[in-house]
């Protein structure tokens, strides 16, 4: 028997090197061949001997069934936001209001790293063992990822350190390894991931920790919560997490100068390429604790940490061809083909030109060199064209007279710029409109993929949205690739959207102007789908423009939508379906701790958009689409444009994160 624990505890101390040297110092010694059949004889060998198996051992890392739900825990501190800035003016107004705050004569040493772009978590360590872990959430609670953060290799289930250590870490996916997780999930008939952030933020989040096992978690150490109890200064701090075998980025420099500071974020910025994972920024802040400890922070952000975002990354690339798609309102939008290039951590091969007069602006030609960018790095477009490139075989492009998908004659409206196609049958717009319809956000229905629905409105099964209440079974299963279990899974699902509140319905719908938080005003207005199908003209008028918010256009856009003949046809025909509930009344909403404030809520958030409107709603607030005179709080999350800051600011509106809303809405 102690043979058997003896290769135990060499199988185990060995692969726990390799791991550390392949997830952390990025330099393994063995192939994964190798590697494998060492994992193998370890799980073999704890078969054979049960009493081996423990918590701590590497087998231990995937394990365990699925949850159901994932509970929230608080945080041990408040996970603040950091104050973004763009310029060198706002960098050196944050050192002058450092050195402001500091005792005359202080000389504060800043700590330079880069700013991952990935999901921000919490870990903790306890008598030197990995015993919890949690999303961000809204700064105060998270949600508790214990187990999938156990499959992460990088981080260590033990460490020699006995005391209590709280940390905060970037979970991270690194380029290449998303490629190849792409390629299996494409062999496997799956969509690929968007970017290496969407999929690591998604699997942090899952309830099966065997399917978060394979996505190649790495987790990256940006903060020590203990301070000073751990060492004196952040750079100190995160030197001596490395050598506890915790994984750091390893990229800091210590600044003792603003101009030092600036050398070190252009350094990072030129380097951003060659990281292999995604960046989007630097992050500047005071080396030592102590000093943090001095300025202190106010509700929203530390005094003494801030952001210096880049500028999105560009690409050039070839344009092959521009092609013209209808979307579901009938708009014309012209797409650029490009030559696949990798851009932020994706290979791009399309990218929208939007309208006809950003092609004319850009002097676009079919055949051009252009540079691609990622608007707000999700969304990517074209911003410029190498005229130099040029050998005099590119060809100019014009927008079409007719619909490509229909032929009808295309129109313009006099204050808009785009093309649209006025067929209300046009089979593009009405795929447009089923897909949206169908959306989360909106009626919320699986299982309508994009080659069904193709089939369904090319074969004439479905003519609008309403049409959807009348798939049965029988019809599905005679279209191509469509099994028996699969089609009652559709008409489930559609069965089940039935019931959705009338303000998703709205939403679904895509009447012009009106989003989400209109569409639930509107709602509320309504009461109900055959309520609002006895509106005349003159009651819609004189109904929505009584609405917070509801403007000329918004009005106009309403009364139109109910009152186009083609339209109306698809409300009755709903109404008809029984399709939709009436909009929930909450009484106790009026008495809640946000009655009487409104809120524009903006910015990249640690739970869906629509939660959080649900939630203020609930509590008795009244939500805004966009910042206007009267709207209270603007809650900005992360990558909030400077217009909408710029917006609150003249209104006098007061700008929240999400970690105050979290008060607000717990009566603080």
């Amino acid at each position: 028997m102690t043979g058997f624990r003896q290769r135990h505890a060499e199988l185990v101390r060995e692969i726990r090197a390799h791991d550390h040297r392949y997830y952390v110092l990025d330099d393994p010694i063995i192939s994964d061949r190798e590697y494998d059949l060492l994992y193998r004889e370890l799980v073999d060998l704890e078969a054979a001997h049960p009493e081996l198996a423990s918590s701590e051992s590497p087998t231990a890392r995937v394990g365990g069934k699925p949850r159901t739900d994932l509970r929230t825990v608080e945080h041990v501190v408040p996970m603040l936001s950091l104050d973004n800035t763009y310029t060198d003016e706002d960098l050196s107004e944050f050192d002058r209001r450092v050195r402001e705050r500091l005792p005359s004569g202080s000389a504060p040493s800043f700590s330079v790293e880069p700013k991952l772009d990935g999901g921000s978590i919490e870990i903790l360590y306890r008598n030197g063992r990995l015993v919890g872990g949690s999303t961000r959430g809204d700064g105060v609670r998270g949600e508790d990822i214990t187990e999938n953060l156990r499959t992460i290799r990088s981080l260590p289930l033990t460490i020699d350190y006995s005391q209590p250590l709280t940390l905060r870490a970037e979970v991270v996916i690194y380029r290449r390894d998303l490629d190849q997780i792409n390629a299996e999930r494409a062999a496997a008939g799956e969509p690929a991931f968007a970017n290496p952030r969407n999929a690591a933020t998604g699997s942090l989040r899952m309830l099966d920790p065997r399917i978060v096992a394979k996505r190649r978690l790495r987790a990256l150490v940006w903060q020590v919560v203990e301070g000073p109890a751990f060492a004196p200064s952040h750079s100190a701090a995160l030197a001596r997490a490395a050598e506890l075998g915790l994984p750091t980025h390893q990229k800091l420099s210590v600044c003792r100068s603003l101009d030092e500071v600036r050398a070190a974020i252009r350094n990072i910025e030129a380097e951003r390429p060659n990281y292999p994972y995604e960046i989007d920024g630097a992050v500047i802040k005071v080396d030592a604790f102590s000093e943090q400890d001095l300025l202190g922070a106010t509700a929203k952000f530390p005094r003494w940490a801030i952001a210096f975002k880049f500028s999105a990354e560009r690409a050039m690339t070839r344009l092959l061809d521009i092609v013209v798609q209808v979307g579901r309102t009938g708009a014309l939008t012209p797409v650029a083909e490009l030559e696949p290039v990798s851009l932020a951590g994706t290979t791009v091969s399309r990218a929208s030109l939007h309208n006809a007069n950003i092609i004319r602006e850009l002097g676009v030609r079919i055949g051009d060199v252009v540079g691609i960018e990622k608007a707000g790095e999700i969304i990517p477009q074209v911003v410029c064209v190498d005229e130099t490139a040029r050998t005099g075989s590119e060809r100019s492009f014009s927008m079409p007279d007719r619909c490509p998908a229909c032929s009808t004659p295309v129109e313009q409206r006099e204050d808009q710029v785009a093309l649209r196609c006025p067929n209300p049958s046009c089979p593009a717009a009405v795929k447009g409109s089923i897909f949206y319809f169908a959306r989360r956000f909106a009626m919320d229905i699986d299982h309508l993929g994009e080659a069904l629905v193709d089939q369904l409105v090319d074969q004439g099964i479905l003519a609008d949205v309403a049409d959807l209440y009348d798939l049965s079974q029988s019809t599905l299963v005679s279209l191509e690739r469509m099994g028996e279990k699969s089609a009652q899974n559709v008409v489930d699902a559609i069965d089940g959207s039935r019931n959705r509140g009338f303000d998703r319905l709205l939403t679904g719908l895509g009447i012009e102007h009106v989003g989400q938080v209109a569409a639930r005003q509107l709602a509320a207005a309504a009461e109900s789908l055959p309520a609002m199908l006895e509106w005349t003209p003159e009651d819609t008028e004189e109904r929505v423009s009584q609405i917070s918010g509801f403007g000329p256009k918004m009005v106009e856009s309403v009364r139109d939508y109910l009152f186009d003949p083609d339209r109306r046809r698809v409300l009755v025909k709903l109404r008809e379906r029984g399709v939709s509930r009436s909009l929930e009344k909450t009484p106790a909403a009026a008495a809640g701790p946000l009655a009487g404030s409104s809120f524009c809520v903006t910015g990249v958030l640690s739970t869906p958009r629509a939660e959080v409107h649900a939630r203020i709603l609930a509590a008795g607030g009244e939500v805004h689409e966009r910042v206007k005179q009267g709207t209270t709080y603007l809650v900005a999350g992360e990558r909030v444009g400077k217009t909408k800051l710029d917006s609150a600011r003249k209104r006098g509106t007061q700008v929240l994160t999400e970690t105050e809303l979290g008060k607000l809405l717990a009566g603080e």
